[in-house]
């Protein structure tokens, strides 16, 4: 059986981890209509799943938690990043192709880009793709903003529209809670909703080596499109108000366009701990507490 890192045919089970924007600048417009960013994308633990199997013709079944938020046909961004990488690779044998959905749909973390890379990882190891042989970046780009930077796999400052990449400095070991309050958000609706003035990019290169330290770093940047989302969805409002009191948070703020925002904390039990206080007391609310890094 392949697993992350492996290589070859058989089974390939490849995670899709949930995408986290620590901040999120919006530094222009272009003629195109798409926005120019400057954001840090880190990865936490929790994940949607993709396996790969051989199979006749590509094909895509879904479960888990999420399933039936998510369409099965050729709609859906993991048969799409299938499709594509097949005619660019001109590969013509088949895959089935299973999504296990754990994480909210339309949420701020990735969701389908994610779950579209980790497809194109494990789909290159099925078929022996050699991945210096095609343009799997620009590939990408082509199915999603965000889809480049869920590709990379790793901490990385993302411009342009996500198609500029650049590591990121080491990060501490720190511990997150991740809050959808039941919201679904078009991404194109919240960029349309925002008002104000462009932000400047804010990278910065030296590692950091606390979760306190990170904590002090991402205030001084911000997610530019918060009050736009919050406008969309006033429960957001009530997450980053339930997160903020939350005891040993250090840092609360929404992921990309919304609507989940996460907590960030130093110790693994702070976070268990706040995470089930909030869902104690909102049962209609996604609560997960995990780890920085995928």
């Amino acid at each position: 059986m392949g697993a992350d890192g492996a290589a070859g045919g058989g089974t390939q089970i490849v995670r899709a981890p949930a995408k986290l924007n620590l901040y999120m600048h919006v530094c222009g417009r272009r003629d195109d209509g798409y926005h120019d960013l400057d954001s840090l994308v880190v990865f936490a633990g929790v994940h949607d799943l993709i396996t790969v199997e051989p199979g006749a013709g590509l094909s895509l079944e879904i479960d888990g938690p999420f399933a039936d938020a998510v369409p099965a046909d050729g709609t859906n961004l993991v048969i799409r990043a299938a499709e594509v990488l097949a005619e660019l690779a001109g590969v013509d044998t088949g895959a089935a192709i299973r999504l296990t959905k754990n994480l909210p749909v339309a949420s701020g973390i990735g969701g389908g880009s994610a779950d579209a890379a980790a497809a194109i990882k494990a789909l290159v190891r099925h078929w022996g793709i050699h991945p210096a042989t095609h343009d799997l970046s620009g590939m990408a780009l082509e199915l999603g903003a965000d889809v480049p930077v869920c590709l990379f796999g790793r901490g990385a400052f993302m411009g342009g529209v996500g198609e500029r990449l650049e590591d990121a400095p080491e990060l501490p070991d720190a511990a997150l809670v991740l809050v959808n309050p039941g919201a679904a958000l078009s991404t194109p609706e919240v960029f349309g909703a925002r008002r104000g003035e462009f932000s400047a990019p804010a990278r910065f290169e030296d590692d950091i080596g606390t979760a306190a330290e990170l904590a002090d770093v991402l205030r001084a940047r911000g997610n530019d499109l918060t009050e736009a989302a919050v406008a969309l969805a006033p429960g957001i409002a009530d997450v980053l108000n339930g997160l903020a009191a939350a005891e040993a948070c250090l840092l609360a703020r929404m992921s990309g366009s919304g609507a989940t925002c996460f907590g960030l904390f130093e110790e693994v039990a702070a976070a268990e701990a706040a995470a089930a206080g909030l869902a104690e007391g909102n049962p209609g609310w996604w609560v997960a507490a995990t780890r920085l890094g995928a």
